[in-house]
């Protein structure tokens, strides 16, 4: 069936953006659209190419907060039509509270996995919300939520190295080990550089959580990151302030359970992108991160565009980053107005491996693609 979700393919080819509904199997669960949830992928061990979606917290269309927790993987595929489940999973235990602007991922123990819940905001308690400040939003306690999909359980631990609480921030897993970059804090309204290591132990009886603070952290917010080889990952984007964006790169080395962060080559941004206010984005999988502004720059920068592809590149590929500069365009009416936080502005969450949901182009009959029209989906072109 086809939901109004806030799901979407999206196909770029040759400097446009093709952007359509997905559909959902009649055995799926309603997923609504979100905003800032945690949303990270967990691969088959028997196939490493098939994988699913986790996707936790984020805000309502009715900006209410939620705690559930769904699966989203994708159940068939032909020429012209791809179809994903998505399911409710029932959690027990110390269940994180309903959250956005926190992580989520996945780490593997002695042979076996669980997923690691970290940050965020969440609306004030009811006992001490009022009518004026109804909607008010402080940081998540700093406790760390081991998930066991397996059983279903969830375990909270306090961590005397986690001080405060931390939204926005970055997290990047590799094994056993949890790297947190960065992040803003609501409650003293900073952006430490912070840099912690989690590391997570899954013996026979109870897993073992340890932390330990880093040197060499970067004071970000809301920054993205992709993978560009096994081993190298690339910071780009997010806020050094409330009222200056970070446009430097950075490039982080994982290897032999150490961290290494250097300052890397920038990309020429263009004018657009350097003088607007906010800008948000996300990774595409393999060295690529989808880049947008606002719409209402277009009113003081006539030849704006609004989305933009960075592709990052190893060193000995290319020594410098290639910015994309016409992707797609897209209107808007809404004014951000000068109370917005930069925190707030990040209008989408798109994750996928480069070409792994793609579908044959070529115009071919398939009996399995027909379909009563009132679900068949539909391509939104823009171009800019």
């Amino acid at each position: 069936r086809s939901c109004p979700t806030g799901v979407f393919l999206l196909d770029v080819k040759q400097n446009e953006l093709k952007m359509k509904p997905a559909f959902f199997s009649k055995d799926s669960c309603y997923l609504p659209p979100l905003r800032y949830p945690a949303l990270c992928t967990l691969r088959s061990d028997a196939r490493a190419d098939e994988y699913q979606y986790i996707i936790h917290g984020g805000k309502t269309p009715n900006n209410d907060l939620s705690d559930k927790i769904y699966f989203m993987s994708l159940v068939s595929k032909t020429s012209k039509k791809m179809t994903f489940q998505c399911i409710e999973k029932d959690l027990g235990g110390d269940v994180p509270e309903a959250r956005y602007g926190h992580t989520i991922n996945v780490v593997h123990s002695r042979g076996k996995s669980v997923s690691v819940l970290f940050g965020g905001r969440s609306y004030t308690p009811l006992a001490q919300r009022t009518t004026e400040k109804w909607n008010s939003v402080v940081d998540c306690l700093p406790s760390v939520f081991l998930i066991d999909f397996e059983f279903g359980c969830c375990t909270s631990y306090i961590l005397p190295e986690l001080q405060d609480g931390l939204s926005f921030h970055v997290s990047i897993a590799r094994g056993d080990t949890i790297y947190i970059l960065g992040g803003h804090s609501l409650q003293n309204n900073t952006r430490p550089p912070n840099l912690y290591k989690l590391k997570i132990d899954l013996p026979l009886g109870s897993p073992a959580v340890t932390c330990t603070i880093l040197p060499g952290g970067i004071s970000v917010s809301s920054a993205i990151v992709t993978q560009i080889s096994d081993t190298e990952f690339v910071l780009v984007g997010g806020y050094h302030s409330d009222n200056q964006k970070r446009l430097v790169c950075n490039t982080i080395v994982l290897e032999d359970s150490k961290i290494e962060i250097v300052e890397s080559v920038s990309p020429e941004w263009t004018p657009d992108i350097k003088h607007c206010r906010m800008w948000f984005g996300c990774d595409m999988g393999k060295g690529s991160v989808l880049l947008g502004i606002p719409g209402a720059n277009k009113q003081l920068i006539p030849d704006a565009n609004y989305f933009y592809i960075l592709r990052c590149k190893r060193e000995e590929e290319d020594k410098e980053e290639e910015l994309t500069t016409q992707i797609c365009s897209q209107t808007s009416s809404e004014d951000p107005g000068d109370s917005t936080p930069f925190e707030d502005s990040e209008e989408f969450c798109f994750s996928a491996e480069a070409n792994s949901f793609d579908v044959d182009d070529a115009d071919t009959y398939n009996e399995d693609d027909e379909e009563d029209e009132s679900e068949t989906g539909y391509w939104i072109t823009c171009c800019a």
